[in-house]
């Protein structure tokens, strides 16, 4: 008998659908891509053929009845991204959404509910948590050797691209803010994550605004946990340089450690060493593979190799967000 594979279907057809979600679907062991979902029928038709995928669908309602997908992946814009998981979840498929699981904190909740109401996956595409470094950061935290951390600082720089038009991203309504909501949301998750979701206690933030476009292409935030560590977050569409730039940095009272590349240093006593750990360079770079190991994971999960918890971290999330710009609009420190 050979072994079971798990059958998907696709909302939203847009850059990071065919960029990457689609791609790899298409080559992943266990999965069977078996249907695509985009208001334009047209265009989800003629990607359809070229990657052989059998249904298309105009409507997420018929698609999320239909028999042929046991579980759906979410590319669709960002305010319809926790309707939509609601809706799949309740028809009974497992769910990979793009994130934000929401564009706010009662999103993400009724989300995360109708995942535990369901009893099915409901996974949130923040990638960068499957890289190498990002993982490895987290382990050195997580053993102690970095010693009580007292601060974070996390970046995602994106090299200025003047829009030739103005998309979903451009409008508050719909992305739920700008740069922010786009890079910030990814660095302050994978910060919150890699010391496991401490409680936050206060939350200060300044946004700059995007020129000709209602949302903003800056931002600097600041969170004091409960415990007194810092957590600092900057990011911009705005950067003029090469390449793009994201990274965390970790610091410890008895070491330091940082991504893109890892590197980490701790306190011996021979001094302070190099104790990086070595990882064997992958075959692709590191953005594609953490999304072929989130994806494979999430497979795994829906098949039954293991059963994630509904990521009731991301309310959380939601909720320093909405703070993060109650903050730049009063100009004040809040409580969170």
């Amino acid at each position: 008998m050979s072994p079971k594979r798990l059958k998907v279907g696709l909302v939203g057809t847009g850059a990071i659908a065919q960029i990457v979600h689609l791609p790899l679907l298409k080559e992943l062991p266990g999965v069977r891509l078996e249907a695509l979902c985009d208001i334009d029928e047209k265009k989800a038709g003629a990607i359809a053929r070229r990657l052989d995928v059998p249904h298309v669908f105009d409507r997420t309602e018929d698609l999320f009845a239909s028999d042929a997908v046991d579980a759906v992946v979410i590319c669709s814009p960002s305010h319809l991204h926790h309707s939509q998981a609601i809706a799949a979840l309740e028809a009974g498929k497992h769910v990979l959404v793009e994130r934000p699981l929401a564009i706010d904190p009662a999103g993400a909740e009724a989300a995360v509910q109708a995942a535990e109401r369901a009893d099915r996956v409901l996974l949130v595409a923040y990638n960068n948590r499957f890289r190498p470094d990002t993982r490895g950061v987290k382990s050195f935290v997580e053993s102690g050797e970095l010693g009580d951390v007292f601060s974070i600082h996390g970046t995602w720089f994106n090299r200025k691209v003047r829009p030739k038009r103005l998309t979903w991203r451009h409008r508050k309504e719909t992305a739920g803010g700008g740069a922010f909501m786009d890079l910030g949301l990814q660095v302050l998750d994978l910060c919150m994550w890699t010391l496991d979701y401490p409680r936050v206690e206060r939350v200060s933030a300044h946004l700059h605004p995007g020129e000709g476009f209602e949302v903003e292409d800056a931002a600097a935030v600041l969170l004091r946990l409960a415990d007194g560590t810092a957590v600092s977050v900057q990011v911009t569409w705005s950067l003029y340089g090469e390449r793009d730039r994201h990274h965390i940095r970790i610091f410890g009272t008895g070491g330091s450690a940082s991504t893109e590349p890892l590197k980490v240093h701790r306190e011996t006593e021979h001094g302070v060493l190099d104790v990086t750990p070595q990882i064997a360079p992958g075959r692709e770079n590191a953005y594609t593979a953490s999304y072929r190991e989130e994806l494979r994971q999430f497979a795994a999960a829906a098949l039954g190799g293991w059963s994630p918890d509904p990521p009731r971290e991301q309310i959380e999330l939601m909720r320093i967000a909405s703070k993060v710009y109650e903050s730049a609009d009063k100009g004040k420190e809040l409580k969170l």
